[in-house]
């Protein structure tokens, strides 16, 4: 099989500072021939555009979403040169990236793939919570007129009847600087309980809030409904965590890392398992 010239690297820049990519990840953007990135599926929380070319040294053209998911810039410029296409976290976090890949392989165009660290495995790290312990990840959407899903409500409420720990993320809209907090993400989570009525969302079902993951100034909170509404996080990023059942260490460390109220401590309480 004879291929073509070019070649299209993915690149996760992982979740902070330009720096928190992998000595692979730069060597490989130092050779390539274009760079292009999104950040509407995501952005580093202490890093900007600029950052990123000066310690790449190199121009790096940003995409919006259209570039990427209708448009074919990335394939074309691919056809016959090295490319690279960076993103925070991991790229193959966003199915949109997904797509691109088997696009690109569709062309006959080599691909690859060099991995960065994710809000999927940084965030139950950071709580101190076990990744193996979760279930379907949710997304709850900024406010839209007349859009009101309740798949998100029904995938936390399918998790947390099995004991699972649900990782909900927050919508952004990068190109319109609209970013969804935790406190609202909390008062969707309440009004789609007045909605559907399943008691998912009580007064002492426990929430986790987080902002920044994997920054050096990361916000975590974990507390009760009422709580998280009024809790200052700080800038985005944000996403919450709804613990399932928590084994002892989990509740240990969401008291000890995200100040979690001291009853889940309780041998069989708030939803602790025991030690087996």
């Amino acid at each position: 099989m004879v291929f073509p010239m070019g070649e299209l690297i993915f690149v996760g820049l992982g979740m902070s500072r330009a720096e928190d990519m992998s000595v692979r990840a730069l060597t490989t953007l130092r050779n390539c021939d274009e760079i292009y990135a999104e950040y509407y599926t995501s952005k580093l929380n202490d890093a900007s555009h600029r950052d990123v070319e000066a310690f790449i040294g190199k121009k790096v053209t940003v995409l919006k979403r259209g570039d990427v998911e209708e448009k074919d810039v990335i394939i074309k410029a691919a056809r016959e040169r090295k490319v690279a296409f960076i993103t925070a976290g991991d790229p193959m976090s966003a199915t949109t990236h997904l797509d691109l890949r088997l696009r690109a392989v569709e062309e006959g165009i080599v691909t690859d793939l060099i991995n960065g660290v994710s809000i999927f495995t940084a965030c139950s790290a950071a709580l101190g919570l076990q990744p193996y312990k979760f279930g379907r990840t949710v997304t709850i959407p900024l406010p839209e007129q007349g859009f009101l899903p309740s798949s998100p409500y029904e995938n936390i409420l399918e998790n947390h009847s099995r004991g699972l720990h649900t990782l909900i993320l927050l919508d952004i809209k990068a190109e319109e600087n609209r970013y969804m907090t935790a406190p609202m993400a909390m008062q969707w989570l309440m009004d789609a309980e007045d909605r559907i009525g399943s008691g998912l969302v009580k007064s002492n079902s426990l929430f986790c809030a987080a902002a920044r993951v994997g920054s050096p100034n990361q916000a975590l909170f974990a507390g009760y409904p009422d709580e998280i509404l009024t809790v200052e996080l700080g800038p985005p990023l944000h996403c919450m965590v709804m613990p399932g059942r928590l084994h002892f260490m989990e509740a240990r460390g969401l008291v000890t890392f995200a100040n979690a109220p001291r009853d889940i401590l309780d041998e069989g309480g708030s939803g602790s398992e025991s030690q087996k």
